[in-house]
């Protein structure tokens, strides 16, 4: 005789299978947002660029530094030679020079952009939440940073203390923090007259648990579409420091000196110049797409009016 299958084992599978159907939807729900043509290629650029920096080591053929006069100014031979780039005036080999380039320029960009994020989250929260003489000096602060042109500032920073790694990082976020407390102060100042954060001051919260649970979560989103432009500036500043020579020590390569390298052979070895430039360009165009994808895709009111 053939058995039966229990009812509840059926009722079981029905229900996994209905479960697994919800998550799926769920997923789908998610991700769709995120699967437009500028989320998509922007990602695809930033992982590729990401990937040289992380495993600069691994896929570079030449030492970045390595000096061969026999093979300067060689012509990218792309399949037919080992310089798939070409090599620079003194024989450095350019793709080698680009990869590890990568490294730095990312590097300064989320340094920047958590440094002088931080900066601003903290000096917003104060400011908007405390208010009166806090409010004062803090915004006035605010006036005496904004006043200076920011390149003109960080040149000023770095001819006075030096290039370095740090000192350039510092220079490049002396003045980005501005935007995020701006910001952070405008949405503080809303957010602590809400239900929610006078119903935790009614029930004895104090002001730092207030602050970090209550105000500073809601501020993230916004903190998060503003460090995502900062990037892209950040990088067009750093090769813009490189390029007048105030940038990172010579013997570490950035897109910026490579730049600064080419000036003197642009109308004779355009490899020189197109490669590196063509790096900075994707590179930036890549986070400002992302950055307009996460705004559309985080920003509340523009999801409300069906713009996103």
């Amino acid at each position: 005789m053939p058995q039966s299958i229990p009812a509840s084992t059926s009722t079981a599978e029905a229900a996994g299978a209905e479960a697994a159907r919800l998550k799926s939807a769920r997923l789908r729900a998610v991700l769709r947002p995120w699967l437009t043509v500028k989320a998509v290629s922007a990602i695809v650029v930033l992982t590729v660029f990401v990937a040289f920096a992380l495993f600069a080591p691994f896929l570079v053929p030449f030492d970045p530094n390595r000096q061969n006069l026999l093979m300067a100014l060689t012509p990218p031979q792309f399949f037919d030679g080992p310089h798939f780039l070409g090599t620079d005036h003194v024989g450095r080999d350019i793709l080698s020079r680009i990869i590890y380039g990568a490294r730095i320029s990312l590097l300064i960009a989320v340094a920047v952009v958590v440094f002088s994020g931080i900066i601003g989250i903290v000096l917003g929260l104060i400011s908007g939440y405390f208010g009166g003489w806090v409010d004062f000096a803090i915004q006035k602060l605010l006036e005496v940073f904004w006043a200076f042109p920011p390149l003109l500032l960080a040149i000023t920073i770095v001819a006075f203390f030096g290039q370095g790694l740090a000192v350039l990082i510092v220079a490049l976020a002396i003045q980005r923090w501005i935007p995020y407390c701006r910001v952070a102060r405008a949405n503080t100042l809303s957010l602590k007259e809400h239900e929610f954060v006078m119903a935790a001051r009614s029930l004895g919260a104090g002001h730092t648990r207030i602050v970090a649970r209550h105000i500073a979560p809601n501020l993230m989103q916004s903190a998060l579409i503003i460090g995502t432009f900062a990037m892209a500036t950040a990088i067009l500043a750093e090769a813009a420091l490189s390029f007048l020579g105030l940038g990172v020590p010579p013997n570490i390569p950035t897109w910026g000196a490579m730049l600064s390298d080419a000036r003197s052979y642009i109308s004779t070895s355009w490899w020189m110049s197109l490669f590196p430039g063509l790096c900075i360009f994707l590179t930036v165009l890549a986070i400002n797409l992302l950055g307009d994808a996460l705004r559309d895709n985080l920003d509340p009111r523009l999801r409300r009016s069906g713009k996103a």
